[in-house]
């Protein structure tokens, strides 16, 4: 308890975590035993690796409040005009949904291509492959994407 005391005002945590580092020694006594003459040692590496855990979540939670604490409530006209912009969005996530389906080199070809804007000739380069392939790539991509539309 003193190891927790010396690290935290409040009881009950010095209290849950002196448990529980005695819940994690019989549950790996079996498994890592400490050696004869070192059981007090091994006891504060477990009780190191506890407080350091809490000290993660400790953490984590005090992040999570902060982001909580950032969010606003959104108004009614706000909430309107985000859930246009949404619905406005459909048929790109829709795009985006069969863009992923297609195979890696034909999905390649067209991000080179149709999103980033490379020539077909540079595309081919770049994926090392001969720009006549990467040109029969695209035809069967676009064709695939525009039979969704």
């Amino acid at each position: 308890m003193s190891f927790f005391a010396r690290r935290s005002r409040e009881p009950q945590a010095v209290f849950d975590l002196t448990a529980d580092t005695f819940l994690e020694a019989m549950r790996s006594f079996a498994s890592a035993p400490p050696a004869q003459g070192s059981e007090r040692p091994w006891l504060f590496a477990i009780a190191r690796h506890v407080y350091a855990k809490h000290c993660e979540r400790e953490a984590r939670r005090e992040d999570a409040a902060l982001r909580a604490k950032a969010r606003r409530i959104l108004g009614a006209e706000e909430i309107e005009e985000l859930t246009a912009r949404i619905d406005a969005e459909q048929p790109g996530r829709e795009l985006l949904d069969r863009l992923a389906r297609l195979s890696v080199p034909a999905r390649e070809a067209v991000e080179l291509v149709d999103i980033s804007g490379l020539t077909p000739t540079e595309a081919a380069a770049a994926l090392g492959v001969s720009p006549g392939a990467l040109r029969v790539r695209l035809v069967r991509a676009r064709a695939y994407l525009r039979k969704g539309a």
